[in-house]
């Protein structure tokens, strides 16, 4: 294991559980998204299964029982992707809630939706494609949310907001967060962060990376919901295609 601050072994599973703080206070305090807040968690918990291909490219943090130095795997990056996942998927609704209803067949039919299924799976395609390229693994998770993100959005040009502002939305409290790391623990980032291979500009101190991850973790993730379950919000909507035809709302 690397020598480091003795202060900085607990910060990554400390810095990690945190986000479980306003996934909780969320799941309370509005039973309507907690459905979706656990869809969404559970799906996102997995990817804290890739940690081994960004230790120790992208960062290298103490984690418990030193697994992440290890193993390349740890029990923090799943409490993380987990909170985030929940999190994003959250957002946009508590702060525009709105019925919602299932698209009907025909409109389920449309040309926009030929690709549904590829747009919803795209990040992972454009991931595997990119990550073969030799440059550090975390451009290829940021261009493929951006290309999760984009291919949505014009399947289902309806989710736009919902894509953009989610976006917004995660980006602002993941630096939030990104922040408090910074002030509570000075000198972690540049202890932990592989600075050296990534791009020098660094807008408050904090990795840009970082913050592009988070536009594109909230972006993808605020509409794969809707998307994948033939769901459109009715305060978005200007007509709804029936079975018996348009119906305007």
């Amino acid at each position: 294991m690397p020598t480091v601050d003795p202060s900085f072994r607990y910060v990554w599973l400390i810095w990690a559980s945190v986000f479980l703080l306003p996934w909780s206070a969320l799941f309370v305090a509005w039973p309507a998204i907690r459905r979706r807040m656990l869809w969404a968690s559970a799906l996102t918990a997995p990817f804290g299964l890739t940690e081994p291909l960004f230790v120790p490219a992208y960062w290298n943090p103490p984690s418990l029982f030193d697994l992440a130095h290890r193993t390349g795997f740890d029990i923090e990056s799943l409490i993380l992707c987990f909170a985030i996942g929940g999190l994003a998927a959250a957002g946009y609704r508590v702060l525009a809630p709105a019925s919602e209803h299932t698209l009907a067949p025909q409109a389920r039919n449309s040309h926009l939706h030929r690709l549904h299924l590829a747009a919803l799976v795209s990040p992972f395609f454009v991931f595997v494609v990119l990550l073969m390229l030799p440059w550090n693994p975390i451009y290829p998770g940021i261009a493929a949310l951006f290309a999760g993100a984009l291919a949505s959005g014009l399947c289902r040009p309806d989710l736009w907001r919902n894509t953009l502002v989610g976006g917004a939305l995660f980006l602002a409290l993941y630096a939030v967060f990104l922040l408090g790391l910074k002030s509570l623990w000075p000198g972690y980032i540049e202890a932990v962060w592989n600075l050296g291979d990534l791009i020098g500009w660094r807008p408050v101190g904090l990795p840009l990376e970082e913050l592009l991850f988070g536009f594109g973790f909230g972006m993808y993730w605020s509409s794969v919901y809707e998307h994948l379950t033939w769901r459109q919000r009715d305060a978005l909507s200007l007509v709804r295609i029936t079975a018996n035809g348009k119906d305007r709302i």
